[in-house]
């Protein structure tokens, strides 16, 4: 049986669905965009990208995290 996904990665699936693009494709906007706080990478997916505000939390949370931890 597999592990359940918990935290930001949970939104993954439904992200892909909604907006057609791979999450490593996401992960390389926001690692490449020149905005480095929180906040401002989430607002700039909502006004620049469309996503909604919980996708691009789940989004940016995951990636911050990733980045922290290399």
């Amino acid at each position: 049986m597999a592990a359940e996904v918990k935290g930001p990665a949970s939104y993954f699936p439904s992200i892909e669905r909604k907006y057609g693009r791979p999450i490593a494709e996401w992960k390389e906007l926001i690692r490449t965009s020149p905005l480095t706080k929180h906040m401002e990478l989430v607002n700039w997916l909502k006004s620049e990208h469309g996503l909604g505000h919980g996708h691009a939390n789940a989004l940016v949370a995951h990636t911050l995290a990733e980045d922290a931890g290399k």
